[in-house]
C-alpha cells in the first residue's frame, strides 16, 4: 500500500485526508462594547455607547482580514465555510456576496452573539431564522450548517436546526472526522470543529506566535495523515477574519497550504460538502448518543 492510498474508500475521488477550514466572518457584528479583545477589560459607564478601540480591531476583520484570506483561498486554490454573524453580513452585504461569489460556502452562526443555550425554544427558532434570512438577503444563500457562540447549545438547538432544515452543525470537538448523531429519531450530520487549531484561542495577539501556530496546525496535520490510511481522518482548522487575516498569520497560512499541499491524497473541502457525504457514506460512524 502506498503512502497516498488509503485501504478503503473513506473519502470519494481517492482522497486520503480531508481538511476543513472555518473562516468566521464576525467583524461587524459584534456587541458595542464588553466583546473579549485583546485589550485590558474596561466596565465602561453607561455614558459611554461603545468600545471604540475594541470595535477598531474587530473592524480590520472586514477592511483587510477577509480580503486578506479571500486571495489566499484563491492562490491555492482552497474552498472554505464561512461561518456568518447575520448583523455583520448585513452591514457588509458585498463582502458576503464576495466569499460566495468566490466559491466558499455561507454558513450559520446566528444573528447576533447572544446566549443561544439560555433562550426558549421559540425564541431560539426566531434566533435562528433571522440569522439564516440575513445570510441569505446578503449572499444569496441559504446556510444549511450552524456554528452556536462559542460552541454553546441549549436543549432545543439541535432539534430546531434539523426542524428548520439544516443538515448539519460543528459545536463538538470530540472527534476526528464527521459522524451522525440521532436528532428526534433522524439522522444529523456532525462536521467537528476545533479548538487546539484555533486562531482565537491560541493567538489573538496574546498566547500563540503565528510561528507557534503553524508548527501546532503541521504536527496536527502529521498525525492525522499517517491515521487516515486506516480509517477516515478529517482535520478542521479555524480563521478568524481579524486574526488570520493579519499579514504575519497569512503568512503561517500561505506555509501551512504549501505544506498540506505537498502530500498525496489531500483535499479541502467545504463542511456543506463533507455533512452530505458523510450522510451518504455507509462508513460513517453513527453515534447512539448525542451529547
Amino acid at each position: 500500500m502506498t503512502r497516498g492510498t488509503p485501504s478503503k474508500r473513506f473519502w470519494p475521488d481517492g482522497i486520503r485526508l480531508v481538511v476543513s477550514i472555518s473562516m468566521q466572518f464576525e467583524a461587524g457584528g459584534q456587541p458595542a462594547k464588553g466583546t473579549d479583545s485583546p485589550f485590558p477589560k474596561v466596565d465602561f459607564p453607561d455614558s459611554v455607547p461603545s468600545d471604540a478601540a475594541a470595535n477598531t480591531w474587530f473592524a480590520y476583520g472586514y477592511r483587510e482580514g477577509i480580503p486578506r484570506m479571500l486571495e489566499l483561498w484563491d492562490r491555492h486554490g482552497v474552498k472554505v465555510t464561512s461561518h456568518m454573524i447575520g448583523e455583520a453580513a448585513q452591514r457588509h452585504p458585498a463582502l458576503a456576496r464576495e466569499i460566495v461569489q468566490r466559491g466558499h460556502e455561507a454558513s450559520g452562526h446566528g444573528p447576533r452573539w447572544s446566549s443561544q443555550y439560555a433562550m426558549s425554544r421559540d425564541e431560539e427558532r426566531q434566533f435562528l431564522v433571522a440569522g439564516a434570512d440575513m445570510v441569505e438577503a446578503a449572499t444569496g444563500t441559504r446556510p444549511i450548517g450552524h456554528n452556536c457562540n462559542w460552541l454553546r447549545r441549549g436543549p432545543n438547538t439541535l432539534s430546531l436546526l434539523r426542524e428548520l432544515g439544516f443538515l448539519y452543525h460543528i459545536d463538538d470537538v470530540s472527534r476526528d472526522e464527521p459522524f451522525i448523531e440521532p436528532v428526534d429519531g433522524k439522522d444529523f450530520a456532525v462536521v467537528p470543529y476545533t479548538l487546539r487549531n484555533n486562531d482565537i484561542l491560541l493567538v489573538e495577539g496574546r498566547n500563540y506566535s503565528p510561528s507557534m501556530f503553524l508548527e501546532q496546525i503541521k504536527m496536527d496535520f502529521d498525525q492525522l495523515y499517517e491515521e487516515a490510511s486506516q480509517r477516515r481522518r478529517m482535520m478542521s482548522v479555524s480563521a478568524h477574519d481579524r486574526i488570520s487575516g493579519t499579514p504575519q498569520m497569512v503568512q503561517a497560512w500561505d506555509q501551512f497550504l504549501r505544506y498540506a499541499k505537498s502530500r498525496p491524497g489531500v483535499a479541502f473541502l467545504r463542511k456543506d460538502e463533507i455533512a452530505r457525504y458523510a450522510l451518504e457514506s455507509p462508513l460513517t460512524l453513527r453515534e447512539s448518543e448525542t451529547i
